[in-house]
């Protein structure tokens, strides 16, 4: 049946495209116009009133991690804590809620040592106070953690177990204080016990709901890694999925993800398709340890480090080549966007292809002004986590100086350098709200109110396409998504107000009124 969406403003992110109506059939854009016109030629159509409010493509989520945000669902919160007995307390809490005991799994989400006094983790002794089971907080950064006694003797881990390459077991006095960090953490999360199926199913679905709340249609699972895949087997067999999913396999489990879903190779099946081979070059600059050219505020020497060498990262690119697939490198510091560059552009000597399967570098916080040339040469497009700003834009100004905090997410200067970028959330670091992102990018403000980086504040207008047309591109899906054109999927939001007209200090408070995915409608406020 033909659907009619007209009386509000109609915002189809083409140059090409205008209308004030738009009409559908069978998940398909077949027409944008003059809705006077759409409604006298398509009497039978079914009428859908937008009451004055703005439809938009909808969103695509360039970087996040779906099943985390899923697991997420099923951990203890503990944003904004900024004391050990209020951590304690909201563990309690959550374990009594949950019937835990001395054999329950407990893991928290959103802990930031940045809060806590003097900017300090808390030690051993005080994690093992807290609960009398296995114990994981997890930073809010993803990227480090504290571990209780029970958990580091359940993983095996003691003082005499050795640093991984590109990760920190620490250590004070020749024993273990909990923390671990980058490739040892990750390592420890891998050999966690995960929830039943059953409930991870459940949680799956909470989490698409979360996701089209905030009007994204398309979205990302940016590291799956071999434990995963029969998750994924269970995802694909419940067929719950009714958002587009693209996940990126690490490089250690690329070949086994192909062998095991061949069907979601380079197209969807059920909604879920393999979009490539993902890769992490260094960690988070709040935490200190994205790999810098320069060294942090403060440090004589260190400048963070790298997880991978150069043979790593090129054996990673030759492979998305040969397989002819996308590959995306997590790099915050500007040393690891180098390295990615470097390693990029020898691949490209053998496999120039590799330019045309949009290398991509994801977050690209400290991207330094003189790679973005280099960037653009090679084919490669940026995914800002712009939203940094304001989130831990303070942290950054301590952690580098004014100066170069300003710099991160360079969104202005990609623009007009004429690299290509988009804006994601990496949730479940933070939500996956789009509009708060949009905000950041326009606005560079602060949680104590700091204009950083005025330069680098763009227009909502271009912060639009970051989330929509450029995308798209990103995927390699600009033919399909990205803009209200006809031809193209019926995927849609619907916001309360025009984001294009209303104050700039307003465009995070603008609510998603509806999200709409091949012309159905999968979430109303």
């Amino acid at each position: 049946m033909k659907t009619i969406w007209y009386n509000g403003s109609v915002i189809t992110m083409d140059p090409a495209v205008s209308g004030s109506a738009v009409l559908c059939e069978d998940g398909r854009i077949l027409a944008v116009g003059e809705q006077d016109a759409l409604l006298h030629a398509h009497p039978d159509a079914l009428r859908k009133d937008l009451q004055g409010h703005a439809l938009l493509p909808g969103f695509i989520d360039p970087h996040s991690h779906f099943s985390q945000v899923a697991s997420s669902l099923l951990q203890a919160d503990l944003d904004g804590v900024d004391s050990c007995d209020e951590i304690g307390r909201r563990l309690m809490q959550f374990a009594e809620k949950h019937h835990a005991d001395a054999e329950t799994w407990i893991i928290a989400k959103n802990y930031d040592t940045n809060l806590m006094p003097g900017q300090k983790d808390p030690d051993l002794a005080q994690i093992d106070a807290w609960l009398n089971c296995p114990l994981i907080v997890q930073q809010k950064s993803g990227h480090m953690g504290l571990f209780n006694s029970k958990a580091l003797a359940f993983l095996g881990i003691t003082a005499d177990t050795p640093d991984p390459k590109g990760g920190k077991i620490g250590r004070a006095y020749g024993k273990l204080t909990g923390y671990l960090e980058e490739n040892a953490y990750f390592d420890a999360m891998k050999k966690a016990p995960m929830a039943s199926m059953e409930t991870l199913l459940q949680a799956f679905r909470e989490a698409q709901d979360l996701y089209a709340s905030y009007g994204i249609t398309t979205l990302q699972d940016g590291m799956l890694v071999s434990q995963m895949l029969p998750i994924y087997q269970l995802l694909i067999r419940s067929h719950i999925m009714k958002l587009d999913l693209v996940a990126y396999p690490d490089h250690a489990t690329y070949e086994a993800a192909k062998a095991e879903f061949p069907d979601h190779q380079h197209a969807y099946s059920d909604h879920i398709r393999m979009g490539g081979i993902k890769i992490f070059l260094d960690g988070s600059p709040q935490g200190r340890t994205a790999w810098m050219r320069t060294p942090y505020a403060g440090e004589k020497d260190y400048c963070g480090y790298g997880t991978l060498k150069d043979e790593e990262v090129l054996a990673a690119a030759e492979a998305a080549a040969r397989n002819h697939t996308q590959l995306l490198a997590h790099c915050n510091g500007d040393a690891a966007s180098a390295q990615y560059i470097r390693c990029v552009q020898k691949a490209e000597t053998e496999y120039p292809e590799l330019a045309q399967l949009r290398p991509v570098i994801i977050h690209a916080q400290l991207l330094g002004l003189d790679q973005i040339p280099q960037a653009k040469e090679l084919g490669m497009i940026a995914s800002f986590f712009v939203a940094h700003v304001y989130h831990w834009g303070d942290v950054h100004i301590r952690n580098f100086g004014l100066e170069r905090a300003s710099k991160i997410s360079p969104a202005a200067s990609a623009l007009a350098a004429g690299l290509p970028f988009t804006f994601h959330q990496d949730s479940p670091v933070i939500a996956p709200d789009m509009m708060e992102t949009l905000w950041c990018a326009v606005n560079r403000r602060t949680k104590n109110d700091v204009l950083l980086g005025a330069e680098e504040r763009i227009s909502i207008e271009d912060a639009l396409k970051a989330v929509t047309i450029n995308a798209a591109w990103q995927y390699s899906e600009e033919a399909e998504k990205g803009s209200i054109t006809p031809g193209k999927k019926a995927d849609f939001v619907i916001l309360e107000q025009n984001p294009l007209t209303v104050n700039a200090d307003d465009i995070r408070k603008i609510q998603v009124m509806e999200t709409i995915k091949g012309g159905a409608s999968v979430y109303q406020h």
